[in-house]
């Protein structure tokens, strides 16, 4: 990851950008349903962290993770094209991962496009295992694949 890159929790005036990169890296070809009043409201949440990656005042990558009773729900995530495959994403996953930890969270869950065989890739090599095919997840038109990776055992206090 580059020096410069700084991953912390999301503001406000975020939002917009965040709404952005969901509509442009994620909801592409479906209805446009992650606007800024609902990341707004994700950042609000008590039961969510919104985390962004950014390269001084640029928005480079964000993560929403829901914390649930026994797991964490990874909601959404995406990391600028220009950035890829320079450790951006791998940084935000590990920060949200550890929260999840400590959050008394078992495991963490994901869905992603079945058609994203990149993000399903990148979710393999840190240890996700595909759980399930969930057929037309995505507004009817396309299937999703749940993916879930275990934090520790539920034996671990």
């Amino acid at each position: 990851m580059t020096p410069s890159i700084a991953i912390g929790l999301a503001q406000y005036s975020d939002s917009h950008e965040i709404a952005d990169m969901s509509r442009t890296l994620i909801e592409y070809g479906l209805p446009w349903t992650w606007r800024p009043g609902r990341i707004a409201r994700e950042i609000a949440a008590p039961n969510k962290n919104v985390v962004v990656a950014k390269d001084q005042d640029s928005l480079v990558g964000f993560g929403i993770m829901e914390y649930l009773d026994e797991h964490a729900y990874l909601v959404l995530f995406a990391v600028r094209a220009s950035t890829q495959r320079q450790g951006v994403g791998s940084a935000i996953l590990q920060w949200l991962e550890r929260s999840a930890s400590v959050a008394g969270a078992e495991r963490v869950r994901v869905e992603a496009r079945r058609s994203n065989v990149a993000g399903r890739c990148f979710y393999s090599e840190h240890g996700y295992h595909e759980l399930s095919i969930e057929p037309r997840r995505y507004s009817g038109v396309e299937d999703g694949v749940v993916l879930q990776k275990w934090l520790r055992n539920s034996g671990e206090a």
